[in-house]
């Protein structure tokens, strides 16, 4: 009876991947995600596929369902950095800040990397905690850059610039610093900011009038 049971649960699981690649070829995220289910059911908690269906609500921005999905599987495996990253921008994007500054500071303490403190420091700006985002700020600008995350800034309702990670660094430190009434290393950090990226415009604006202030 167990062999039975055993070789109808592996004709189901084969039968829903089959569903789950055909829904995919033909873009219906819909029944691939039911066939997800499906085969989880089937196999149990720790399958594999609800990776997938992390994945497959992510990249469709299904937000609320992939934070779900990953909270759930992070319970077991708290160390999956692809997982940790879902799960930070999902809270992000529901607009959730208190819990993404908290999703972004662990999986920065496992990356160490400058995009995540980036991105810690400008949703702890968004809640106005200047000084810690300050500190999260100098953090990213001191770790090591390979150059292939662009940000991208919207200059006006037509144009929007993308702008290497290390002169964004510069740019919000210097957004913080004037906040914080710090001025002349805003403007250092300003003007960083353009040597990076020589046609950061809003850089080039910020740098602007504070020159400008400073002749008043």
């Amino acid at each position: 009876m167990a062999a039975v049971s055993m070789a109808q649960t592996a004709n189901g699981v084969a039968f829903e991947q089959q569903k789950m690649k055909q829904a995919l070829a033909f873009g219906d995220k819909n029944v691939a995600a039911n066939a997800m289910y499906s085969i989880i059911l089937l196999e149990g908690p720790k399958s594999v596929y609800k990776d997938s269906l992390a994945y497959l609500y992510f990249n469709d921005r299904n937000f609320i369902s992939c934070f779900l999905v990953t909270n759930d599987i992070l319970k077991t495996n708290p160390g999956n950095l692809d997982l940790l990253e879902m799960n930070a921008i999902s809270l992000e994007s529901m607009g959730a800040t208190e819990k993404a500054v908290e999703a972004y500071q662990n999986l920065f303490t496992k990356t160490n990397n400058n995009y995540h403190a980036y991105k810690l420091a400008g949703l702890q700006f968004g809640l106005g905690k200047f000084e810690e985002a300050y500190a999260s700020i100098k953090k990213a600008d001191k770790l090591p850059d390979d150059g292939s995350v662009k940000i991208t800034f919207q200059v006006n309702k037509n144009y929007n610039q993308n702008v290497d990670l290390k002169a964004a660094i510069a740019y919000l430190e210097g957004i913080i610093a004037t906040n914080l009434s710090k001025n002349a290393e805003a403007k250092l950090s300003f003007e960083r900011a353009t040597k990076l990226f020589p046609e950061f415009v809003l850089a080039k604006t910020k740098l602007d009038a504070l020159n400008a202030e400073k002749k008043e």
